[in-house]
């Protein structure tokens, strides 16, 4: 959620050089600062309640807990004049717990008729001592307020040479503290920060910040502020840009701001140069290592008070994580969350235009599906598929992905995608949905959602993340359904937990977890790496180990994931297209930009496929066979394997009536061995290595007995119709899959209108086309009449 709201600070005098907070070594100064935008006080203020003095809400306003913030604004509403609600809560990426609430109008939002979408709000932090300030505020409304009480400004005493810092009672539950502020009511930073001597303009000498190479910062946060602040002053509206990683052990080692006219992804970006680069020292510091000031475009100088200088980027991080340095742009945290099923993330003007959007479409596409999910009047999560998703998914939906990358980044919308993999092994849209809240009920609302768009079919497999939620919503509506964790949050977990760990621990770990070949390789392994290194009572490592049948590749290759990668993640279905900045008014027109983009590549494939043809390198009448019924994509995979399976060597080990069972190893390689069990008599076989299991293509190892016993065709039942030239021609499933009548029903709909629709696009190219389409439908009739 973003907002546009300018933070009002304290008017204070700038401080002398006399002030016990700042110390003057020669031509640099120390600045001591208290965090932002928060005013000392040195005396005790007993206040005898908000109504009293008018007491007015404030950055830097400190409370014992969040609930006496709740009360402290809902006293000062009562005075000025209009009702409070308890706004979103925000969560810790580490741990679940709350990081910050807020308050806000009654008149928030539209989901009620009585509500005008007011922006008025306060929102309170946690802070590592436990306490809860107040860091962002917007008091101004868009309604007429009732009567309101006269009221005076918060009076702030006098500074003295002690420069101790003293509470200020609000009641007996509320407790305000105010610090003074430095440099004239601008905002100053928490810790230290190194100056070089602060310019003064003409305004009354108002210091100015002025970044420079080696400027200090003690964190990323304070450096981000920082440049919020010089771009303020300077004319000019900033953005997050890249982030570096160590090599070593992908810690961030170095970040950039931008101006945020940075690059041309948006017509309103020039490709502007200027930036400054923070490096993380060996001190845990972070110094300017680089910066450029110039700027290609003209700059629009501020008056002196606050402007909105945030970019949406930096709104977003403020409002979900309080800085940049609870998040990490590129990883997020696993862990449990709790139940938070009356938040909300998705602003109320999306309904607005999704809604228009799905009704436009509906007039279009006969087969376009989209729910709203209501919670007490209220709308929620919302689904949707078009015709081609829905038909995709009878034909694809056997292994998805649910795709919720936009929580480790600093999306502005919860967009989350049901992806799966086509017969060219390309990503293939399932549906899409935006999730109101990451609670189990939205999860298992929206699984629910896509297996009744879906009328019921089933997936064998999924990816996701590894959050409880998600696995509890998966458990509920796909009980026989093998949940695998996404790689990109088991990565993310890896790098946070094991980041102290020595490079030889590191090496032993990726070996036992992503290289044992069984079961008992796997035990012996984990058990001698956590006894080695005193890790038994490790919290993080426990907790993976018990989840180890949803991660651990050894425990994965047995389950058909349409041979994802077990150690990559599916790429982005829109890429580029839907990103942190995509605003409003352009995601649809992106959005349908990205999904054509998609579905071009997939015609193009299919081109391919009916025109041209691929060579044989072998003369076996199987590679044949696989390149007459196979994609070119899926047939190359089958080809090299072929052409592996010479490098091997095939030796019958055991037979017993129609049973025979061999050992296949690599020559030269005697480590290299798999078994391959054949059956004579329905001709079923299976390997150690499970790539059919897991791929649905035979393996080298396979393909080689099969040489061996001189089999001239691959078993029909080993020819999945998925990975046919013809999968979206007729049905994968047949009457004796197992699904029901209703079901094979809905797949037949989706069969034949997704032919004709294709039918109807080339027979509309051209009157020549469109007369010879009916003629065909004509022919078509008649031997429709002739069968009844």
């Amino acid at each position: 959620m973003v907002f546009d709201s300018t933070p009002s600070l304290f008017n204070n005098t700038r401080s002398s050089s006399s002030d016990p907070y700042s110390e003057e070594y020669g031509n640099a100064m120390i600045v001591r600062a208290h965090p932002l935008g928060m005013a000392r006080a040195n005396n005790n203020v007993n206040v005898e309640g908000a109504r009293g003095p008018g007491l007015e809400p404030c950055i830097g306003l400190e409370f014992d807990s969040a609930d006496d913030g709740r009360e402290f604004y809902s006293v000062y509403a009562t005075r000025v004049g209009f009702r409070t609600r308890t706004g979103q809560l925000y969560r810790s990426r580490t741990d679940g717990s709350v990081a910050s609430r807020r308050f806000v109008c009654s008149k928030e939002g539209f989901q009620l008729n009585s509500r005008t979408g007011c922006p008025a709000f306060i929102r309170v932090q946690r802070r590592d001592s436990g306490k809860w300030v107040v860091d962002q505020i917007h008091k101004d409304h868009n309604h007429e307020l009732g009567d309101v009480e006269e009221s005076r400004p918060p009076i702030l005493p006098q500074r003295t040479p002690t420069g101790r810092k003293s509470s200020a009672k609000v009641s007996s539950k509320s407790k305000l503290k105010f610090l003074a502020e430095v440099d004239d009511g601008q905002p100053c930073f928490s810790r230290s920060i190194s100056f070089k001597r602060i310019k003064t303009g003409g305004d009354g000498g108002q210091a100015k910040a002025e970044p420079y190479a080696g400027l200090v910062f003690s964190s990323v946060d304070e450096a981000f502020h920082f440049y919020l602040r010089y771009a303020d002053e300077a004319g000019f509206k900033t953005r997050i840009g890249q982030l570096f990683r160590s090599k070593n052990d992908g810690s961030i080692t170095s970040r950039r701001f931008v101006c945020s006219k940075e690059g041309f992804q948006h017509p309103s970006r020039v490709g502007c140069g200027a930036f400054m680069r923070i490096k993380r020292q060996d001190s845990g510091t972070w110094m300017v290592d680089r910066l450029q000031k110039d700027h290609n475009h003209d700059l629009e100088p501020q008056t002196r008070t606050h402007t909105k200088s945030s970019t949406a980027s930096k709104k977003f991080i403020d409002e979900v994580n309080g800085g940049l340095d609870t998040l990490d742009l590129s990883e997020i945290n696993n862990g449990v969350r709790s139940n938070i099923s009356q938040g909300n993330n998705i602003g109320s003007e999306w309904y607005h235009l999704l809604l228009d959007y799905f009704q436009s479409k509906q007039a279009k596409d006969t087969g376009f599906f989209y729910s709203v999910q209501v919670d007490n009047g209220v709308c929620m999560s919302v689904f949707w598929a078009d015709g081609r998703s829905r038909f995709a998914s009878s034909q694809f939906g056997d292994a998805i992905v649910v795709d919720t990358s936009y929580r480790k980044t600093n999306y502005l919308v919860p967009f989350a995608t049901f992806v799966g993999v086509n017969h060219h092994k390309q990503p293939v849209l399932l549906g899409c949905a935006l999730i109101a809240n990451e609670s189990k009920e939205s999860f298992i609302w929206l699984f629910q959602t896509w297996l009744r768009a879906t009328s019921g079919c089933r997936p064998k497999s999924i990816i996701a993340d590894q959050d409880m939620a998600i696995q509890q919503a998966i458990a509920h509506v796909f009980p026989g359904t093998r949940h695998r964790f996404s790689m990109w949050q088991i990565r993310a977990k890896e790098r946070e937990n094991l980041r102290s760990m020595s490079n030889e621990f590191k090496y032993e770990y990726e070996k036992c977890t992503y290289d044992s070949q069984t079961n008992a390789d796997f035990n012996t392994m984990w058990n001698a790496l956590v006894n080695k290194y005193g890790l038994k009572e490790n919290v993080w490592l426990k907790e993976m180990y018990e989840k180890r049948e949803s991660w651990v590749p050894l425990y994965l290759r047995g389950t058909f994931f349409a041979g994802i990668p077990l150690n990559e993640s599916i790429e982005s279905l829109f890429g580029i297209f839907l990103n942190a900045e995509t605003p409003l008014v352009e995601f649809i027109a992106r959005y349908e930009q990205g999904l054509e983009q998609r579905r071009e590549e997939e015609r193009k494939e299919d081109f391919n496929c009916s025109n041209l043809q691929a060579f044989l390198q072998t003369k076996e009448p199987i590679e044949e066979q696989c390149r007459r019924l196979y994609t070119l994509t899926v047939f190359q995979i089958v080809q090299k394997e072929l052409l592996q399976c010479y490098n091997y060597l095939g030796i019958k080990i055991y037979e017993e009536g129609t049973i025979s069972r061999y050992s296949v190893r690599r020559c030269g390689n005697d480590s290299e061995k798999h078994m391959v069990t054949f059956s004579a008599s329905n001709l079923n076989v299976s390997c150690s290595c499970q790539m059919f299991e897991f791929e649905g293509v035979l393996c080298r190892h396979v393909l080689r007995v099969f040489i061996l016993l001189n089999m001239r065709e691959i078993p029909t039942h080993y020819l999945l119709h998925r990975w046919t030239r013809n999968a979206e021609h007729g049905l994968v499933c047949d009457v004796d899959s197992g699904v029901s009548c209703q079901e094979l029903k809905s797949l037949m709909v989706w069969s034949l209108r997704e032919t004709a629709c294709k039918y109807i696009e080339s027979g509309t190219a051209s009157i020549e086309k469109y007369r010879l389409a009916c003629e065909i439908m004509r022919d078509g009739a008649k031997k429709f009449c002739r069968q009844r």
